[in-house]
């Protein structure tokens, strides 16, 4: 050896991708939010795809986005909070998704919905990326925090 140690490639090594914390206008669980608030989903897609293709995650940069849309809808669609936070993490090869929306007592669910149904695929969507990508989802923070876990190369 020549004294060099070898490093894991930039894409790859552990690091904070993402944190994005926004407020949202306090609304009742079921109650449509404020349409500023609906434009965050789409902005939080944005910086979660830019991101992770500007770090040469493009591997996983589509999943990612798609399960970040789902988490960032349903913190503000059903939580009642009136703050948001995503993070995004690199930590031994897993991408770790996380939105805290600071109401404690919500637990998502996995909806079964009927072809008929217009909303409740958003979970089992992430559910089933999380599992092509032999990963997880759940719950923290007495259900503040809902997370996903994304293995970047899956087998």
């Amino acid at each position: 050896m020549n004294g060099t140690t070898q490093q894991r490639p930039t894409a790859l090594r552990d690091s904070s991708l993402v944190r994005e914390d926004f407020p949202i206008t306090e609304h009742a669980p079921g109650e449509l939010p404020a349409y500023e608030d609906t434009l965050r989903v789409g902005a939080m897609r944005r910086v979660t795809h830019d991101r992770l293709r500007s770090r040469g995650l493009d591997c996983v940069a589509d999943e990612a986005t798609l399960v970040v849309s789902e988490l960032v809808t349903n913190a503000i669609l059903h939580s009642g909070g009136r703050h948001v936070r995503l993070t995004l993490d690199l930590k031994d090869g897993v991408l770790r998704i996380r939105v805290y929306d600071g109401v404690p007592g919500h637990r998502a669910t996995v909806q079964h919905p009927t072809e008929e149904d217009e909303h409740g695929r958003g979970l089992a969507l992430v559910q089933s990326i999380a599992s092509k990508r032999l990963g997880a989802w759940g719950i923290d923070d007495d259900g503040a925090t809902t997370w996903c876990n994304l293995r970047l190369e899956p087998s």
